[in-house]
C-alpha cells in the first residue's frame, strides 16, 4: 500500500484579512473539493443574491453563515502531487484565541495572511507572537488582497519591511512573503502577470516545499514505562518492562539507558500480549522487554537506545502553556505534571510573559497565569525528569498539568533551564536564616551525650530488601541504644515502598515523604541524636536532597547489596550479615562516638 505524506499547515491572521478565503481558492485550484461543491455554493449565493465567496467553502457552521465569522478551528484537507496537507483555517477573531491555539499546537507550518490595503494590525502582530510560543518555525506571510492596491509593490515592501523587522524580534525567520490576491487567485495556485516584479513560489510552490517533521520511527527510540511485571509461576523468573514506543524502534540486542536514573542493559526479548516474541518493534505499538541485566527501574522513567541522541535530563525547563482551569496558576505552589508516563510534582518559578485571550494583550508584568491565557512560563519540577525539545520530538515535548484531579493546563517544553538556583536551595537557605537558635552549642550536646549528631541513612537496590534494610536500622539503633547513645531509628521504609503500588501520584507522594525525612533529619540531628532511616531504592536525586535537606549536618547513606544509585557514591556498600558492625566501626573512625566514651 502506498501511503502519501501528510503535513499538517495552520493558516492564521487578524479578522477579514482573508484566511478562509486562501484556503477556498486553494481546493478550487487544486480540485480537492468534492464533485459538485463549488457549483452547488455557487448556484447558492446565485438564488441567495449573495456575491460568491471562496470562503464560503469553508464555512459550514450555522453560526459562521449566520455571523459571517469562522467559529471553530476548521480542519480541512488538501492535496497537491507531493503530498496531502490538513489546513487548520485558525480563527482571528480574539474570542476564539484558544481554539487557534489548539489547532496552530499541531501544525509544522503557519501561513500568516495580512490585508494589504489595511496594513498591519496588532492582532497581526500578537498572531505572530503565539505561532512563535507555539514553537511553528516554517512561517510563510500571506500579503493578500494585493488587487485592492492596485498590485503595488511599494506596498509590498513597505509591509515585508516593517513585519520582518518584528518577526526577527520574537525569533520567527520567515521563510518568505508572497503577494497574492486569494480573490483573483494571483500567486495562490498560479503565477500573477499583475504582480509581474515577484519573482518567488506560489502559495502552493511554497506548501510543497515545506520541510516536512519526521516520521516518528525514524525519530531516536523514546519508550516511557508503564510498569515493570514480575512472573513465579512454574520458575518463570522474567522481569517485563511495558510501555508504548513514541518514537523509533527497538530490536533484540539493542543496548538501551533508562532515564534519568542512567541505568544501562541490553534488549534480551520483545514481546506482546498473546503474540510470539519478535526481533523489532516500531513506534506506536505497545510492547514488553525483557533485559539482559535485571536492574531495578520504576514506572515513569524513560527508555531510549545508548547509541541514539539521549533526552534531556533536568528539574527546570522553559515552556508555553495554555492555561484552562478554574483557579489561576499561580507561583510556587505545587501541581502535578504529567508527561507519558512521568508523574511528578511541579512549580511555576517565572512568568516571562502571557497572552490574555480576552483582550490578546502581551503582559510581562503579571503575577499569575488566569483561564484562557497563553503563557510562556519557566517551571521546576520536584526532581530531574527526562523530555525533549517540541521542536525535536513532539511525544516527549508535551505535559499536562494537574490542580485538584482536574487537568487544568496543557504545555510544549520550548527550552531546557540550567540556570539559577534550585528552589530546594532557596528554601534551605531561609530556613536556616530563620532557623531559631538554642543557647546550648552542638559541643555542649556533644559532651553531655557522649557523642556526635549523625543522620545514618540505609538503602538497598536488591529487590525484596525492604525489609531487611529496616531490621538493620532497628538493630543499629538498639546496639547504640545499649551503648547509651541518644539515637533513634524512623521506621518509614515500608509506607515508602507501599506508596510505589499505589495508582495514583505515588511518585509525588514519595518526593514529599522524602522531603519530610530530611526536615525530621535537620531537626533530630540539630538535637544532638543519632538518626537512622532506611529507604528502599534511594535514587541519586533523593540521596543528594537528603544530604541538603540535612545541612548543617552530617550524613552517611548505606547501602546493602545491589547499588539502587547510577552515579551518586554511598559511603559503604557493604552485605547485611556485617552492615551493624561496620556502620558502627565507621562512628568510630569518623569520632562520632569515640574510644574513650566506651
Amino acid at each position: 500500500m502506498n501511503l502519501r505524506e501528510q503535513m499538517n499547515i495552520v493558516i492564521v491572521g487578524h479578522v477579514d484579512h482573508g484566511k478562509s478565503t486562501v484556503i477556498g481558492r486553494l481546493f478550487a485550484d487544486t480540485n480537492s473539493l468534492p464533485d459538485g461543491k463549488l457549483e452547488s455554493i455557487k448556484e447558492y449565493c446565485k438564488k441567495n443574491s449573495k456575491p460568491f465567496e471562496y470562503a464560503f467553502l469553508l464555512d459550514t457552521l450555522k453560526d459562521e453563515q449566520s455571523q459571517g465569522i469562522t467559529i471553530d478551528t476548521a480542519r480541512s484537507f488538501l492535496k497537491t502531487k507531493k503530498r496531502d496537507y490538513i489546513i487548520i483555517d485558525a480563527p482571528g477573531h480574539i474570542e476564539f484565541l484558544k481554539n487557534m491555539v489548539t489547532g496552530a499546537s499541531r501544525a509544522e507550518a503557519a501561513l500568516l495572511v495580512i490585508d494589504a490595503k489595511e496594513g498591519i494590525k496588532e492582532n497581526s502582530k500578537r498572531h505572530g507572537h503565539i505561532v512563535s510560543m507555539l514553537g511553528v518555525n516554517q512561517v510563510v506571510v500571506l500579503v493578500n488582497k494585493m488587487d485592492l492596491v492596485d498590485y503595488d509593490e511599494r506596498v509590498f515592501q513597505n509591509i515585508r519591511n516593517e513585519f520582518t523587522e518584528f518577526l526577527w524580534k520574537i525569533n520567527i525567520k520567515p521563510v518568505i512573503f508572497i503577494p497574492i490576491s486569494a480573490f483573483c487567485g494571483d500567486n495562490v495556485a498560479e503565477k500573477s502577470y499583475r504582480a509581474s516584479w515577484y519573482n518567488g513560489p506560489t502559495v502552493l510552490e511554497q506548501l510543497d516545499g515545506f520541510a516536512n517533521k519526521k516520521e516518528t520511527r525514524e525519530l531516536p527510540l523514546r519508550m516511557p514505562v508503564q510498569d515493570i511485571y514480575k512472573f513465579t509461576a512454574q520458575g518463570d523468573d522474567r522481569r517485563i518492562v511495558a510501555g508504548t514506543i513514541l518514537s523509533g524502534s527497538i530490536r533484540v540486542g539493542d543496548e538501551v539507558v533508562f532515564l534519568p536514573s542512567q541505568k544501562r542493559s541490553v534488549i534480551d526479548s520483545i514481546e506482546s500480549f498473546h503474540t510470539v516474541p519478535k526481533d523489532i518493534a516500531y513506534a506506536d505499538e505497545a510492547i514488553g522487554v525483557t533485559l539482559q541485566t535485571q536492574i531495578y527501574i520504576r514506572p515513569g522513567e524513560l527508555m531510549v537506545k545508548a547509541n541514539e541522541k539521549h533526552s534531556l535530563i533536568s528539574s527546570r525547563f522553559k515552556a508555553n502553556v495554555f492555561w484552562v482551569g478554574q483557579a489561576p496558576l499561580i507561583k510556587n505552589k505545587v501541581y502535578k505534571l504529567k508527561m507519558g508516563t512521568t508523574k511528578i510534582g511541579v512549580k511555576l518559578i517565572e512568568i516571562v510573559n502571557i497572552i490574555d485571550a480576552a483582550e490578546l494583550h502581551i503582559d510581562t508584568y503579571k503575577g499569575q497565569v488566569e483561564r484562557h491565557d497563553v503563557s510562556e512560563c519557566i517551571f521546576e519540577t520536584t526532581k530531574p525528569i527526562a523530555f525533549d525539545l517540541i521542536s525535536e520530538i513532539e511525544g516527549t515535548g508535551r505535559f499536562v498539568i494537574v490542580d485538584n484531579y482536574e487537568i487544568s493546563g496543557g504545555g510544549i517544553i520550548m527550552k531546557n533551564v540550567t540556570s539559577g538556583d534550585n528552589t530546594l536551595i532557596d528554601h534551605i537557605q531561609d530556613r536556616e536564616f530563620l532557623w531559631e537558635k538554642s543557647f546550648i552549642s552542638s559541643a555542649q550536646r556533644n559532651g553531655a551525650y557522649g557523642h556526635k549528631s549523625k543522620f545514618i541513612v540505609i538503602t538497598s537496590g536488591n529487590e525484596g530488601n525492604e525489609h531487611v534494610i529496616e531490621k538493620i536500622g532497628k538493630e543499629l539503633e538498639e546496639v547504640l541504644f545499649r551503648m547509651n547513645y541518644k539515637t533513634y531509628y524512623l521506621g518509614i521504609s515500608s509506607i515508602l515502598s507501599g506508596l510505589m503500588s499505589q495508582d495514583s501520584f505515588n511518585y509525588e507522594d514519595r518526593e514529599e515523604h522524602i522531603r519530610q525525612i530530611g526536615e525530621l533529619a535537620r531537626i533530630l540531628t540539630d538535637s544532638g541524636q543519632i538518626m537512622i532511616t532506611s529507604v528502599f531504592n534511594l535514587d541519586d536525586d533523593e540521596a543528594e536532597k537528603l544530604k541538603l535537606l540535612n545541612q548543617p549536618h552530617e550524613i552517611i547513606i548505606v547501602n546493602i547489596g545491589e547499588s539502587p544509585f547510577s552515579s551518586f557514591k554511598a559511603h559503604a556498600s557493604i552485605s547485611s550479615d556485617v552492615a551493624v558492625n561496620t556502620v558502627c566501626e565507621m562512628l568510630r573512625e569518623q569520632e562520632i562516638i569515640l574510644e574513650y566514651y566506651l
